[in-house]
């Protein structure tokens, strides 16, 4: 594959160590950082209590980085599948990846080889998608590649961290507590992210409280309850505020 046609060599050159469009790409994808490391360790807890030592959950996370693929293939693991239908669940999994690599391409044929490879590896649903947000088109820019490194990069370092955080903390927590542990950290790591104001916040407080002392309704309808009281409780909040807005506006 050639580069791009619009591409100078002497910018191709240069445009892989543009400090400004790094840190910019750095900057957009910083705020999915924490999701996506919680989101690692939730595989890495999971791996182990799989029945995966943690030398064996280590080298799956680095070697495979794909957590949908990881979790499709844990049951099959543990059910002590064929190899081939393991590797075969991954792939189905990870296709998207396939779609994702068609449209990052002609953005980056100009690359060796080598490096096509390292960065197709390390790329990921979220950077995949900011990058062609910031660029949507296949004309050369100026900082594309190093725009495209601050996002992958950052991201591939905050799951590892993630992952290998959950492979040793599922290692310690007690064997009875199995996978109800990285269900109850999941529900967690896409709770905190929408707490983004304090409408959300009471709700999230509200819900807590009554699933707590609606713990004992039978038929686990105190879930509905703190649902139910969560959901008012948020809505009555946003109301007040918005009044408030508009009287004092």
């Amino acid at each position: 594959m050639s580069a791009p046609p619009s591409a100078p060599d002497s910018a191709l050159r240069h445009e892989r160590h543009d400090p400004i469009a790094w840190r910019d790409g750095i900057r957009t994808g910083f705020p999915t950082l924490f999701g996506i490391a919680a989101w690692g360790m939730v595989v890495g807890v999971a791996m182990v209590k799989s029945g995966l030592t943690v030398w064996q959950a280590s080298a799956m996370t680095l070697v495979a980085f794909a957590g949908s693929a990881q979790l499709a293939s844990l049951p099959l693991i543990a059910a002590g599948a064929p190899v081939w239908v393991i590797f075969a669940t991954a792939l189905v999994v990870n296709l998207r990846f396939v779609i994702f690599s068609a449209l990052l391409g002609p953005h980056f044929a100009h690359l060796p080889l080598r490096q096509r490879f390292l960065y197709g590896y390390i790329s990921g649903d979220i950077s995949t998608a900011l990058f062609l947000q910031r660029y949507p088109t296949q004309a050369w820019e100026p900082g594309k590649f190093s725009f495209m490194r601050g996002l992958m990069i950052p991201n591939w370092c905050a799951w590892q961290t993630g992952s290998l955080i959950g492979v040793f903390l599922g290692s310690a927590v007690p064997s009875e507590w199995q996978l109800g542990f990285a269900g109850t950290l999941a529900i967690l790591c896409v709770t905190v992210p929408l707490v983004i104001n304090s409408a959300a916040l009471c709700g999230v407080l509200v819900a807590g409280a009554a699933a707590v002392l609606a713990n004992g309704l039978p038929y686990k309808l105190g879930l509905l309850v703190a649902v139910l009281a969560g959901m008012a409780s948020a809505m009555a909040v946003e109301d007040t505020l918005n009044r408030r807005k508009v009287r004092h506006g």
